[in-house]
């Protein structure tokens, strides 16, 4: 009963907080028009964070990431990975728009770029930003570190950990965490055991921690797998990561 009150009464009052906080940047690939989100400290020289958000676009728990980030002395920015007309209305379209850039590793390496290239153009310390991400984007934020993009270190946060086994692994210079919850049905034993594999041979500074009981979208207030305390503790690991790589 509690939980529900307060849960309402975020959502009632995010929307406020949110546009209070966070500016529109937009962007280009190509002719494709993106449409990220910067914290109001931009232009400030800092340390920054990209946070890359869940399958369906950038969400509220990406906007709460951001601004409690700022709240750290952080820049932030949330990418766009799908563009402007490319948001996903459903389930069904946005596990079709995140397949694909999924398969299509390069693109979804490339949209990543150019969102870090905004972080920069918004004040961040080029030597000290980092990426995090949430399901669809904690795939990206693997794909930050297999992509040796210019960054200190990448938080993955339930997501998507597998890799297509016919990728060849190769050396990873950026510090990865990875927040995997312990239930999560879409993380196999084999994928948990390449993505070792693959950071071993790459030689990678990284870290793993599992949350019992706790189902995939663990750390999402709106979601019915929400774990109050693990999602606690997964942030305050992600603070503590961050924390070292960048000040």
């Amino acid at each position: 009963m509690i939980r529900s009150i307060l849960l309402t009464a975020f959502l009632m009052t995010s929307g406020i907080t949110f546009s209070q906080s966070l500016k529109t940047a937009s962007y280009q690939d190509g002719s494709q028009k993106l449409n990220g989100l910067v914290t109001s400290n931009a232009g400030k020289k800092l340390p920054g964070v990209l946070v890359l958000p869940a399958w369906k676009g950038i969400d509220d728990e990406a906007k709460t990431a951001a601004i409690e980030l700022e709240k750290q002395g952080y820049i932030a920015f949330i990418a766009d990975i799908y563009g402007e007309g490319n948001i996903p209305a459903d389930g069904d379209a946005a596990a079709k728009t995140s397949g694909y850039y999924k398969k299509n590793y390069e693109a979804y390496q490339k949209r990543i770029s150019l969102a870090l290239e905004q972080l920069k153009k918004n004040g961040a310390i080029p030597y000290k930003i980092a990426v995090i991400g949430y399901c669809f984007g904690g795939t990206g934020a693997l794909e930050s570190a297999r992509g040796n993009l210019p960054v200190a270190g990448v938080v993955s946060i339930h997501g998507s950990i597998g890799k297509d086994q016919t990728r060849k692994n190769g050396p990873i210079s950026t510090k990865i965490l990875v927040e995997n919850p312990a239930d999560d049905k879409g993380v196999t034993p084999e994928d948990y055991n390449n993505l070792i594999k693959e950071m071993n041979e790459g030689n990678a500074d990284w870290q793993i921690i599992t949350y019992a009981h706790s189902k995939h979208t663990f750390t999402d207030p709106k979601s019915p797998d929400y774990n109050e305390v693990m999602a606690k503790r997964a942030w305050n690991h992600t603070l503590m990561f961050l924390k070292e790589i960048l000040k």
